[in-house]
């Protein structure tokens, strides 16, 4: 009887907590916004508004087909899509050219995205819109040291895809073979096809090491358009995708709060731009909330639009999500033996031990893996002034006496 007890009580348990669980929209900025929902089930929906650049200035000739782009040690980084094999550093504001890296040792083909970790720089070279039919799809892997010291060691991963099965050429413009658009996460790289048949776009999943890979088939969702670059913040679940319609209507794609890596699992929210046939091409982030889009030279019948830099804030759709998210980090740091706090933090962070911390070395590093603080401390009660940093993320490092990594906000 008693082992009966038991049983009946692990279920009324089970029962009792799938009473307390509520699927549906979790977002209070969707049109279908359910208060009592505790479990995103991904279903939310919006009202697509055009939205206005914050800023827009054009950029040099030098890359007047700018493709892909990445924010890393302060500055903004594009390549062109095809020949040119350096990389240029853009001013964030007036869209100069700065600094010019040379990958050597590789050719480009068709370049159609970069993304970064804190070692590597990662180049798609995954164009295949002439015939659909290329079988030397691979992701250059350089690392930054070498980049920065004009030697990079250059490695190539080499993909084809999974569900890929015939290889006859296609007219142009005219397969959902072509890739535009990759995201470089801890363990993985994703793939973002641009898909000129459907105006969808697939997931693949790709290892991050050098080699012959199988692209795998993670999941298509339907965009209404062609997406053609993107960009990922991985503990806050959010990823933004770049592209336009086939009338060159460029979008933002927002994705976040989905389910670990099923990023079509969670919030799914389209933003037109008021850029009329602007034919966007790469997007990156430096908070989360701040985005810069680059467009390429595009010149048809009595239309020309310059290549060009813009800046949108889309803090009025992202910034409640990401405090959310940046409370859930602060509630899980006071479970550790170490509390910091303010997070989101302001002017001075506080690190507290329940023990002496004196000996504990820290770092602070931004989302593109650059220094920016570093000391030691010195007591239970340790204070650190980071007024000086711009609003965005940053990971604090803990080594010596305490060792852990902490993500901190920024105000």
């Amino acid at each position: 009887m008693k082992t009966n007890y038991i049983l009946i009580a692990v279920l009324l348990c089970a029962i009792n907590f799938a009473h307390a669980q509520v699927s549906g929209c979790t977002d209070p900025l969707s049109v279908n916004y359910n208060p009592n929902a505790t479990v995103n089930n991904g279903s939310c929906t919006y009202i697509t508004l055009p939205v206005v650049p914050n800023a827009t200035v054009n950029l040099p000739v030098t890359v007047n087909e700018t493709s892909g782009l990445i924010f890393w040690d302060g500055s903004l980084y594009t390549h062109n899509d095809n020949t040119n094999t350096n990389l240029y550093g853009l001013n964030i504001t007036t869209g100069v050219v700065n600094q010019t890296l040379a990958v050597t040792g590789t050719t480009n083909q068709d370049w159609e995205d970069i993304d970064q970790d804190e070692n590597y720089i990662y180049i798609a070279e995954t164009g295949n819109n002439v015939n659909g039919n290329r079988t030397n799809l691979r992701i250059i892997r350089a690392d930054k040291a070498g980049l920065l010291s004009g030697s990079p060691t250059i490695n190539s991963i080499n993909f084809s895809y999974s569900n890929q099965t015939s290889f006859a050429a296609t007219s142009n413009n005219n397969t959902d073979f072509d890739c535009e658009a990759i995201i470089v996460g801890t363990d993985s790289i994703y793939l973002f096809t641009k898909q000129w048949v459907s105006s969808q776009t697939s997931v693949y999943s790709l290892p991050k090491t050098p080699g012959t890979h199988v692209a795998q088939l993670v999941n298509t969702y339907n965009v209404n358009g062609l997406v053609t670059g993107a960009t990922y913040l991985e503990d806050e679940k959010l990823i933004a995708l770049s592209g336009y319609s086939s009338t060159l209507q460029p979008f933002i794609y927002l994705l976040y709060d989905y389910n670990g890596t099923d990023f079509f699992s969670g919030n799914k929210r389209k933003i037109n731009l008021n850029l009329p046939f602007h034919q966007v091409e790469g997007i990156t982030t430096t908070n989360g909330t701040d985005f810069y889009l680059t467009n390429e030279n595009f010149q048809q019948f009595v239309i020309n639009v310059p290549q060009r830099l813009h800046h949108f804030n889309l803090s009025a759709y992202l910034e409640n999500y990401l405090d959310d998210i940046a409370s859930a980090n602060n509630h899980i740091l006071m479970q550790a033996s170490i509390y910091i706090y303010p997070n989101p933090v302001s002017n001075i962070l506080n690190i507290q031990g329940r023990e002496n911390l004196s000996g504990t070395g820290y770092t602070i590093t931004n989302v593109q893996g650059r220094q920016v603080a570093a000391g030691s401390l010195t007591a239970i009660n340790n204070t650190i002034d980071v007024a000086a940093l711009s609003s965005g993320m940053y990971v604090l490092t803990l080594s010596g006496n305490s060792t852990g990594s902490y993500k901190l906000v920024k105000q």
